[in-house]
């Protein structure tokens, strides 16, 4: 198994399509359904042995969470904070480029 090249909180964009986006959690391998993983044009369809990353992610016109490959991210090197709107429920802040994560509460 690999090790994840990408950390929660990091901002990445995608390698083919116009969405970028914050990670806020990583598969260690692909862990969607076959119906999914089947959807993507087959020349462009990821290998399922690599982390998958899991984004709150926004693009010119929406917000959306998008699960992607670890071959289709590359890092975002703008320095624009992410807006999706969800981002303030999982992180506290946005210290050096880096989203920070919030603690979760236990009962």
């Amino acid at each position: 198994m690999r090790t994840a090249k990408f950390q929660i909180g990091q901002i990445v964009k995608h390698r083919l399509f116009p969405f970028r986006g914050v990670i806020f959690d990583v598969d260690p391998t692909f862990s969607n359904t076959e119906e999914w993983w089947e959807a993507i044009p087959e020349e462009i369809r990821p290998i399922k042995d690599q982390p998958f990353y899991h984004l709150l992610a926004e693009n010119e016109e929406t917000s959306y969470v998008a699960y992607v490959s670890e071959q289709n991210l590359l890092i975002d090197e703008t320095g624009d904070a992410v807006s999706h709107p969800q981002v303030e429920d999982l992180f506290r802040g946005l210290e050096n480029g880096h989203y920070v994560l919030r603690q979760s509460q236990t009962n």
